[in-house]
């Protein structure tokens, strides 16, 4: 699916300078930037380290500290654009996202950077949070469809791409080339975002407190049914994150290979990350609902298992035991995600921001577990697969066992399967 297949699918409120195309790559450059924020310079991180003087743990909270302030943000950022609109978000979003990136490619000091890249979280926080509530402004049924399936598929070639321009740039610049074309790429953006017309209208805006709007999280939070499994599912997050804040010192430091070898090992796994929704859809949607997340933290044990016990072999050796892993993770998401909106009825937006932000802030700590001091860093990484596989799948079990209610698995007409069938 292009974009130029996606003409055909009219955008209910006009845009006078964008246009349907212009609002497209629009939204498709927003959902962008987390990948693009991170993964651009993972090849540079040892580098990084070198440069500062410190140990990968503290150049790391780089990567944890964006993560855990971007989950700040879209709590913050989502109640707000529902109050005052889309616009005014994106644009402070924007320019926070610009300051804090000018000040990451400018920095002398890793404590600086840090403190650079959490306000930079915050930006992209405003921004990818409120690129969804457009699809949901401009688009409705298989329309709105069709525009999720293009952000997801930006979603996942980018992490692809990132890691190989930020190889290219670090051939013809230092580390803060990544963070001068991040820079740019959010001057970029808020160009398009002061072209873009507001899409929410005044009718439809929140006219209660701002503390009204942010207490419908606290009621979502207390449906057992949503809140257990998102608590269950997310745990998958601390090592897929925790492999990506280390990736770059196990190609490059351990195994010695190039930055530029290393980004093509990065974007191999990042293609069977892509697969694994796909093999979801396709083949998968209408397997027993109870059985498929024991199967999928199973393999993902195993993959645990592997790394632990043969990856430090060989790169390659190391990326086939971790693809397990990737593929289970990803698979996993389409179910999940299904899943736990079936659990909660109306308040979407703040059930959405939930399973983010506490995948996010999970990924956060994964990232900082990954990046302590093991003896072994691929060890350690599998060790930490391992047991963040077990925990899962034994809570999965338990949850099954308990006699908390969860519409499409305890009931016998498997409501789920049936809406993803439709």
């Amino acid at each position: 699916m292009n974009i130029t297949e996606c003409e055909s699918a009219q955008v209910t409120n006009k845009q006078k300078y964008l246009g349907n195309k212009g609002l497209i790559a629009f939204i498709a450059l927003m959902n962008a930037f987390i990948p693009l924020s991170t993964d651009l310079y993972l090849p540079a991180l040892p580098t990084m380290s070198s440069y500062f003087v410190s140990n990968s743990a503290i150049t790391n909270l780089t990567l944890s500290s964006f993560f855990f302030f971007y989950a700040v943000g879209i709590l913050l950022w989502g109640p707000l654009s529902d109050k005052y609109g889309r616009k005014p978000i994106l644009i402070m979003g924007a320019i926070i996202y610009i300051i804090s990136s000018i000040s990451c490619a400018i920095s002398t000091d890793v404590y600086f950077l840090i403190l650079a890249r959490a306000m930079q979280g915050i930006g992209a926080g405003g921004i990818t949070s409120v690129s969804v509530a457009i699809i949901k402004d401009c688009f409705s049924g298989k329309k709105r469809e069709t525009m999720l399936a293009i952000t997801q598929s930006i979603s996942g070639l980018a992490p692809m791409i990132a890691p190989i321009i930020g190889a290219w740039i670090l051939k013809f610049s230092s580390w803060r080339g990544a963070f001068w074309a991040l820079t740019v790429i959010s001057i970029i953006n808020l160009l398009l975002t002061i072209l873009y017309k507001e899409t929410l209208k005044e009718d439809e805006r929140y006219t209660g407190t701002l503390i009204g709007s942010m207490g419908r999280l606290v009621t979502v939070a207390k449906n057992k049914s949503f809140f257990i499994p998102t608590v269950i599912f997310s745990l998958n997050a601390l090592p897929f994150m925790g492999y990506i804040a280390i990736s770059s010192y196990i190609y490059v430091d351990y195994f010695r290979l190039s930055e530029q070898v290393y980004s093509y090992f990065f974007a191999a796994n990042a293609l069977i990350s892509i697969l694994g929704p796909v093999i979801y859809v396709r083949y998968l949607s209408n397997i027993n609902k109870k059985a498929f997340p024991i199967g999928c933290f199973a393999l993902a044990l195993l993959s645990g298992i592997l790394v632990m016990s043969v990856g430090k072999l060989s790169p390659i050796i190391f990326l086939l035991s971790f693809m397990i892993m990737s593929l289970t993770c990803t698979a996993i998401r389409p179910f999940s995600t299904n899943l736990l909106f079936e659990q909660q009825k109306g308040d979407t937006g703040s059930a959405s921001s939930l399973i983010n932000t506490l995948f996010t802030v999970l990924g956060s700590i994964g990232m900082s577990i990954a990046s302590m001091p093991w003896g072994n860093m691929i060890v350690g990484l599998g060790i930490i697969i391992t047991i963040f596989s077990c925990l899962p799948l034994i809570g999965w079990y338990l949850f099954i066992k308990s006699s908390i209610p969860c519409i499409g698995v305890k009931d016998l007409d498997y409501t789920l399967s049936k809406d993803v069938n439709d």
